[in-house]
């Protein structure tokens, strides 16, 4: 699964392109897939 990762502090410049193993859910835990979602600047900033 693609995904965007943060490990690092700093502005929208630090945000990763990363592969990752697929999730899977625990015990009581629910998987959905999501498509798309929408990042605005602030959010680049909150983490």
């Amino acid at each position: 699964m693609r995904a965007v990762q943060t490990t690092r502090f700093g502005g929208p410049e630090v945000m990763d392109v990363v592969d990752l193993p697929e999730p899977s859910p625990g015990a009581g835990q629910q998987l959905y897939e999501v498509s798309s979602a929408g990042v605005n600047f602030a959010d680049t900033h909150h983490a």
